[in-house]
């Protein structure tokens, strides 16, 4: 394989995630499932791939662990194109489709790709239209990423822009109210998110940056008892999701 085959081939590992990116659009090169090994997971997975009429190599489990660089695959991986970023635009038109109000989330330079996998599967969940994250500084779409999102990657929309600040003055003139963390603020179980939102979550350690920060609508804080007083990024993230879906979505 040439080195621009490779530039332009990426791998999705562990079970569920393969399941996903098998069932969606992307393209997919190569299945390889590891020898020797069993179970309902992956003789599902073999099944979806032969039903797609997709070759599937069985191979030793070392050839897996160096395509993954010996990350945890779980005995099956796929080589793919890479995913697609999507525009602003698109992620209007999910919530459109949806006929709901729209519900971003954006990430001011998430760096761990875990994080923003996390966020993604939460935002999957809770029902965000899309997650926009900047070109520069933030971690990437990458098999880590698609893994620790157990294959919501192939179900929301992730938009990569060049500037988050031009990117919230456009959103605000679409009509979305920007609302980002930050330890002094509103408290989240006052939040009034009676409005299409964009929820802006900050850098891991540093949080958001000052251009994004002074153009946020308002700043919500999570109230903290205890020793730490802090939250993982993903935590504070998934539990500000969960908080505009019940609103959103109040039992009946």
């Amino acid at each position: 394989m040439s080195k621009k085959d490779q530039q332009q081939e990426e791998f999705v590992m562990g079970r569920h995630p393969v399941k996903e990116a098998l069932q969606s659009d992307r393209e997919i090169n190569k299945v390889f499932v590891q020898e020797h090994i069993s179970g309902r997971a992956i003789d599902d997975i073999v099944r979806l791939a032969q039903s797609k009429k997709l070759v599937v190599s069985f191979v030793p489990k070392s050839k897996l662990d160096k395509l993954v660089d010996y990350q945890n695959h779980q005995g099956v991986v796929l080589a793919t194109s890479p995913v697609e970023y999507s525009t602003i635009d698109d992620l209007f038109k999910v919530a459109e489709e949806r006929n709901e109000r729209p519900f971003f989330v954006m990430l001011d330079e998430i760096e761990d790709p875990h994080n923003l996998g996390s966020i993604i599967r939460t935002a999957d969940i809770t029902g965000v239209h899309g997650v926009i994250i900047p070109e520069r500084r933030s971690a990437n779409i990458s098999s880590t990423v698609s893994k620790a999102s157990a294959g919501a990657v192939e179900h929301v929309k992730v938009a990569r822009v060049t500037n988050l600040t031009q990117t919230i003055k456009e959103l605000k003139e679409r009509g979305l109210w920007i609302f980002g963390t930050d330890m002094d603020g509103t408290d989240y179980r006052e939040w009034n998110t009676d409005s299409p939102i964009c929820l802006v979550i900050g850098n891991e350690g540093k949080g958001m940056s000052r251009l994004v920060k002074e153009n946020v609508d308002e700043l919500i804080t999570i109230p903290m008892q205890g020793n730490v007083g802090s939250l993982n990024a993903s935590v504070a993230a998934s539990l500000l999701m969960f908080e505009v879906y019940r609103d959103w979505h109040p039992i009946k």
